[in-house]
């Protein structure tokens, strides 16, 4: 018979809870219902408690993968996006999604498993898996947080989530032995947000622009992804129609003027030709939510030397690429119809640039005859092959890019708005896009998701089509195979050295992708394309294409880089 002792010790056991069960509700109590990640056994317990209390977890078959598409959720869906990745060689081997995820903006907690702080002097003998987690985290640039004790863990959670929520991406290491710990059923988790309202700028500010943009006859308006976010876009182009101005946009704010007379499309290293003949006239800029990079700008090329006006939420962001005459800090539309307001009505024949002469230009503008296609008997231009996608493929749409030669397709594919195309480059690295695309997949299943990747990414990242299949993710991978590292061939070629270390076989990597479970095929003309126009209009699960191109196709960034080169 048990005695009192025994009957109060097991209802106190009863009446405890470990703390990584009350972590996975803390998380699911921040509306958290997807996390993603590759378990380890510091972080097994955690996220079978995560997936059972609501946050249906999402395994990855590599933790830069589990990293990125974290961060790809929390880009499509404008949530906090969970990534759950174990201590020592598995910090080590998620490093590059972690230095990515930190730079792309998007809010993504990153949960790491550490060591037990408890020592244990007469243990098994040194911890194989030991590494200063930590250390490593803060010097790639990371905010890191640390829960030390049991009676901290929930604290230094909310702070890292409230951080995160600020946009960006954070780390919270999680030692086995705090996890372990039991407590009381505690209180609901209360997390600090800080609300960000959007500002106008000052009128001094304003004034300043506007004096600029009374002098200017031909202006121009590039709009980024900022403005795109601040729901500015009509403000925009009302401000366009006032003063005469042209649009553009960053790589990123792609598509956000689509349908309008004044649109140009792109400027910079993906532009069209019309766009870069367009802009050579402009005799002011200005520039809503872009960071004005060097692609964005071509190494310096792409804008006139003409007064530039940058508007950005952020203070620092104005001029940290390119010298600005005027900066406004204040919120994209609010700015806009700002300057709507300052500046005064124009007659017609005081706005060149939307003269009948430029308009007939813009809607006669054809993007297949900007170049001349060099298809092969056994290879496809990729602008090409890019242009007759966008017609085949759902038009509600994402669209993730991974990185490389290849990229030169952006401009011939479309979007609906800027927030349903990705790009991976902030890291200037290849091989993110495939985990991206699953988390932007999993933030919108309604939309069809098209992942445009390299053969050198892919095959860093080919374990995660097992993933897709597993997890149900509804996903479309057009292979651009160039048998090549496209990018160094071309940096090679330019500089006239030897290529062959840059190329490599030419493998049919479809019936890979078929044992998988996908439909999939492979695409060396625009016939073997058009017979799977109709599943690619509608697909119906996961569809994978081989698509062979041309390596002898450069990116305009290509021989961009190497005159900036040659310059400096």
């Amino acid at each position: 018979m048990e005695t009192m002792a025994q009957q109060h010790a097991g209802a106190d056991r009863m009446s405890t809870f470990p703390l990584y069960q009350v972590l996975a509700e803390d998380i699911t109590a921040m509306g958290v219902e997807a996390a993603f990640g590759l378990m380890s056994d510091d972080t097994a317990l955690l996220v079978t408690a995560l997936d059972t209390a609501g946050a249906r977890f999402y395994g990855a078959r590599h933790e830069n993968s589990a990293i990125a598409m974290a961060d790809g959720y929390a880009y499509a869906s404008g949530r906090l996006g969970v990534a759950v990745i174990g201590r020592g060689p598995a910090l080590a081997n998620g490093l590059h999604g972690a230095v990515y995820a930190s730079r792309t903006g998007s809010p993504v907690l990153l949960i790491y498993g550490e060591a037990a702080t408890v020592s244990q002097p007469n243990g098994f003998g040194p911890d194989y898996k030991a590494i200063d987690g930590l250390g490593v985290l803060s010097a790639a640039g990371l905010r890191t947080f640390s829960a030390t004790s049991p009676q901290s863990v929930r604290a230094v959670l909310s702070d890292a989530a409230a951080a995160a929520m600020s946009g960006t991406a954070v780390s919270l290491h999680l030692p086995t032995n705090v996890q372990l710990a039991e407590i009381e059923r505690p209180q609901p988790l209360r997390i600090r947000q800080i609300e960000r309202k959007a500002a106008t700028a000052k009128p001094q500010s304003i004034a300043a622009a506007a004096a600029v943009l009374a002098n200017a006859n031909r202006p121009l308006i590039v709009a980024g992804l900022g403005a795109h976010r601040a729901g500015a876009a009509k403000a925009i182009e009302g401000l366009a129609d006032k003063i005469g101005a042209l649009l553009l946009t960053t790589a990123r704010g792609k598509d956000l003027f689509r349908g309008n007379p004044n649109n140009l499309g792109i400027i910079g290293s993906f532009s069209h030709s019309i766009a870069r003949r367009m802009a050579e006239q402009a005799d002011c800029v200005l520039v809503f939510g872009a960071s004005l990079n060097f692609l964005t700008t071509s190494f310096g090329t792409s804008l006139p030397q003409v007064p530039l006006i940058q508007v950005d939420a952020v203070r620092t962001n104005i001029g940290r690429w390119l010298a600005a005459d005027v900066g406004l800090v204040g919120d994209a539309r609010l700015v806009a119809e700002q300057l709507s307001e300052a500046l005064p009505e124009r007659s017609a024949s005081v706005k060149p640039f939307h003269g009948e002469a430029t308009r007939k230009l813009i809607g006669s503008f054809d993007p297949a005859r900007d170049f001349q296609a060099a298809n092969t008997a056994r290879t496809l231009d990729p602008r090409t092959l890019a242009l007759e996608l966008d017609k085949i493929l759902p038009q509600d749409r994402n669209i993730v890019v991974d990185g490389g030669n290849f990229l030169g397709v952006v401009p011939y594919l479309s979007v609906p708005d800027p927030g349903c195309f990705k790009m991976i480059g902030d890291f200037a690295s290849i091989g993110l896009g495939f985990g991206a695309a699953l988390g932007v997949a999993k933030a919108r299943p309604g939309k069809t998701t098209v992942l445009v990747i390299g053969d050198g990414a892919f095959l860093m990242t080919m374990g995660e089509l097992e993933t897709v299949v597993r997890e149900d993710l509804p996903i479309v991978i057009v292979l651009m195979n160039d048998c090549a590292y496209g990018a160094e061939l071309h940096f090679l070629r330019l500089r006239q050295q030897p290529v062959a270390k840059s190329m490599f076989p030419d493998v049919d990597f479809a019936p890979v992708a078929e044992s998988f479970g996908f439909e999939a095929a492979t695409i060396r003309t625009l016939a073997d394309l058009h017979k799977l126009a109709a599943k690619l209009r509608k697909p119906d699960g996961p569809i994978f294409l081989d698509c062979k191109i041309n390596a002898d196709v450069a990116a305009p960034f290509m021989s961009e880089f190497a005159q900036f080169e040659g310059r400096h």
